[in-house]
């Protein structure tokens, strides 16, 4: 089965000379999706600095494959992506999406220079400890709470209730704000998982739906 592909071209500006380079790229990322077979999904253009991470075109492509409608990223050059600290967060956050890299500029998949595979192996190392600290602390917090007379069995809801799914409650108003800053529901419903809300991003979405509805 071919790869579903997203094309995604940038400029720096809005200047006329900038529309042939939108062009160009444009040109020799479909040549390359026909030598490769690829399904072309959709195909983003933008001008906007690399320097900046909060661009409509690139939360667009994340929201493709956060939900699992492409499997591939066709860039012209890494530097289309972003530069500097945007690059990295933007390379980081398509690895944990499992998302592959395709350039124009060499013809296949993007290789890493050295400098930025060390940078993104410190990144993930710094992130599994941050969830080993933050699990430590739910534990160490529940321990206490037990050796000081709480019972997590008489914590439960509705336990005399008939069985079945219960309503999950979780703070609306932050998943409007994170919304406003152009966060995925896939985002939004890791962020409050790691809060403590066990909810999906199906329920988020859904559960704002019904909050536009109202």
């Amino acid at each position: 089965m071919a790869l579903k592909v997203i094309i995604y071209c940038r400029v720096s500006t809005d200047k006329k000379i900038q529309e042939t380079s939108l062009r160009r790229q444009k040109e020799e990322l479909m040549k390359l999706a026909g030598v490769y077979g690829f399904t072309v999904v959709d195909y983003i253009e933008e001008q906007a600095s690399g320097y900046e991470i909060n661009r409509d075109g690139i939360f667009k492509m994340l929201d493709y494959f956060s939900d699992k409608r492409a499997d591939c990223l066709l860039i012209q050059d890494e530097t289309r992506l972003g530069r500097g600290n945007t690059k990295i967060a933007l390379y980081h956050q398509l690895q944990k999406l499992d998302v592959r890299i395709y350039t124009s500029l060499y013809e296949g998949e993007l290789e890493l220079s050295e400098a930025d595979s060390m940078v993104l192996q410190i990144v993930s190392i710094v992130e599994e400890y941050q969830r080993k600290i933050h699990n430590a602390k739910i534990k160490r917090g529940m321990k206490k709470a037990v050796e000081n007379g709480f019972d997590p069995s008489k914590n439960l809801t509705n336990r005399n209730k008939a069985p079945g799914k219960e309503r999950k409650e979780f703070p609306i108003e932050e998943v409007i704000r994170l919304r406003q800053h152009g966060l995925t529901f896939r985002e939004i419903a890791d962020m409050l998982n790691g809060f403590g809300h066990s909810v999906s991003k199906a329920t988020v979405h859904r559960r704002y739906q019904e909050h536009l509805d109202t």
